[in-house]
């Protein structure tokens, strides 16, 4: 397993992955969304045709083209006709706020909860490896990653997130943990790290990189477990309270309602 990896390299490649159970145009379409969203696909990137996106998923053909479908309706997506045409990623930014905002509040807190204590785990299990793993230089090559990484921009911070995510993983030595580090991070990755858009959190995140640094240096594992966990259930309480907001401001827009409430 090598020690180091390309973040965009593998990432670009675990967004064509084959999906896990029911190849629902839906979850090829979040698959999409969230790669494009977090700029792993490009703004001006051309898409795989539908039949190679459905062999890369291992859905059929009119599943792709439905997620397609729906990623045009969304403005994310555009198709041309002819010599040199295809789909391509028509997405540059603007947005984001609202898509990952509809995202959020599709989500129940129960399954919140839930994606976050199984991202935690893998990141435990990858933190702890790492500490008895890493050498020196290994250490000192996270170090660079997390001191230079900008944090001023919300997309910056987003994307260092991301890359030390997966240069721990990679330190594992696991090629299961870093496989399933990237299935997360292309899954899930765009919406639970929605807490950086507040400079005060990136600022803590940095923080929290440089005590995990810290305690790889020190082969205590135990401390790179504690501070990974800490990370992601404090990003997981940040999304239920902002769900909270948004429902509240959805309420207040729409006005009072008899519907169901939203089981905890």
């Amino acid at each position: 397993m090598p020690q180091s990896i390309r973040p965009r390299t593998v990432t670009h490649a675990a967004v064509f992955a084959p999906l896990e159970g029911a190849g629902r145009a839906e979850l090829v379409a979040q698959r999409l969304t969230d790669a494009i969203v977090l700029g792993i696909l490009a703004d001006g990137e051309r898409l795989p045709t539908e039949s190679l996106l459905a062999r890369q998923f291992g859905v059929a053909t009119v599943t792709a083209r439905e997620a397609l479908d729906a990623l045009r309706r969304k403005g994310l997506v555009e198709t041309k006709r002819g010599r040199g045409g295809g789909s391509f990623v028509t997405y540059a930014g603007a947005g984001h706020g609202r898509l990952q905002d509809e995202r959020l509040l599709g989500l129940s807190r129960v399954q919140l909860r839930d994606l976050g204590a199984h991202y935690a785990a893998i990141a435990a299990m990858t933190a702890e490896l790492a500490a008895d793993r890493a050498s020196d230089s290994d250490v000192d090559n996270l170090r660079r990653i997390v001191e230079s990484a900008d944090i001023v921009q919300e997309g910056a911070a987003r994307r260092a997130q991301g890359t030390f995510r997966l240069e721990v993983s990679a330190l594992s030595q696991s090629a299961r943990l870093v496989r399933e580090e990237l299935r997360l991070q292309s899954e899930f990755g765009p919406l639970l790290w929605l807490c950086l858009r507040n400079p005060d959190y990136r600022a803590r995140c940095r923080e929290t990189q440089r005590g995990i640094v810290a305690a790889i240096a020190d082969q205590d594992g135990e401390t790179a477990r504690r501070l990974s966990v800490l990370q992601i259930t404090d990003a997981i309480e940040w999304l239920i309270e902002a769900k909270a907001v948004l429902e509240t401001t959805a309420e207040n827009t729409a006005g009072p309602t008899n519907g169901p409430k939203e089981e905890e």
